[in-house]
C-alpha cells in the first residue's frame, strides 16, 4: 500500500517513505484502483484504523454528491471517472474536500523508480550488491544472494542463461525483480548497461522487493521467483494504527 497525506493547500501528497507528518491515508498500490474507475478498495486512515469501505462506481447513490463536489476545484471536476472516484475517496478519508496531482499514477511511478535506484545505490556502496554476469553468478552460486535484479529490457534467453549458469534450481524461491531497464541499472553501477544484479539478503534486499512490488502493482506487472515466474508482486499491506 501507499501512504498519502494532505498538504496545507488540501492537495493529496504521496508519502512513499511513510514519514511525512499528518494524518495518513493508505491506498492499495494497484493499477485498477488508479485507472479503472471501478471500486476503490483498501483506503485506510491511521487514526481510525480499518478500511473506510468501498467507494462504489460512479452513479451509485452511496458516492458523495453535492455539496462536497462543489468544494473541489474546476480541475478536479473535469477529471475522468477514475480520478473523480479517487478524489471522493480521499475526500471522505480526509473529512473534507481535497485535490489530486495532475498525473498521480505518473508521479507514483517516478517516485518508486527513484526509490528503487537509490536503494540499489545504497546496496552497492554497502558492498551488498554486485553487477555483471560473472559477479552476480558467483554471489548466487555461493549462496550469498537473497534477491536478483534483472534489466527490464533484457532478453528472456539471457535471463535463462544466467539462471542456468548460476545453478539456481526450479525449487528456489529467490525473488527476481526487473523494475528498471539496463541503462538505468548501469547508471547505478557506473556502467553503460547492466543486465544482472545480485543483492545480499537483508533489509536493503527486502526494501527492493517491496518497492518493486508496489511499482508492479501500479503497472499491472508481476515479479517472478525461480519457482513461479508469474507470482503476484502487489502484496504489500498494512496500516499505521
Amino acid at each position: 500500500m501507499i501512504r498519502f497525506v494532505v498538504g496545507p493547500d488540501r492537495m493529496v501528497v504521496p508519502d512513499l517513505a511513510a514519514r511525512l507528518p499528518g494524518r495518513g491515508m493508505w491506498l492499495s498500490a494497484s493499477w485498477d484502483v488508479l485507472h479503472s474507475g471501478g471500486v476503490v478498495k483498501g483506503v485506510r486512515t491511521e487514526r481510525e484504523g480499518g478500511a473506510l469501505g468501498e467507494v462504489p462506481r460512479e452513479g451509485s447513490r452511496e458516492i458523495p454528491k453535492e455539496p462536497l463536489e462543489q468544494e473541489h476545484s474546476a480541475a478536479d471536476r473535469n477529471r475522468t471517472v477514475p480520478d473523480k472516484v479517487l478524489v471522493r475517496a480521499f475526500s471522505k478519508a480526509a473529512r473534507g474536500a481535497v485535490s489530486l496531482p495532475a498525473d498521480l499514477p505518473g508521479l507514483l511511478r517516478t517516485g518508486l523508480i527513484q526509490r528503487i535506484a537509490a536503494t540499489l545505490g545504497l546496496a552497492r556502496r554497502a558492498g551488498q550488491a554486485v553487477a555483471g554476469f560473472e559477479k552476480a553468478r558467483d554471489l548466487v552460486k555461493a549462496g550469498r544472494a537473497g534477491l536478483l535484479v534483472q534489466a527490464a529490457d533484457g532478453s528472456p534467453a539471457e535471463r535463462t542463461r544466467f539462471l542456468s549458469a548460476s545453478g539456481v534450481g526450479q525449487a528456489s524461491r529467490m525473488p527476481i525483480i526487473d523494475p528498471l531497464p539496463g541503462a538505468d541499472l548501469g547508471r547505478v553501477f557506473g556502467r553503460d548497461y547492466v543486465v544482472h544484479v545480485a543483492v545480499a539478503p537483508g533489509r536493503l534486499a527486502d526494501s527492493l522487493a517491496v518497492e518493486a512490488g508496489r511499482l508492479a502493482g501500479l503497472t499491472k506487472r508481476s515479479i517472478g521467483t525461480t519457482e513461479q515466474a508469474d507470482a503476484p508482486m502487489n502484496e504489500v499491506a498494512g496500516t499505521d494504527e
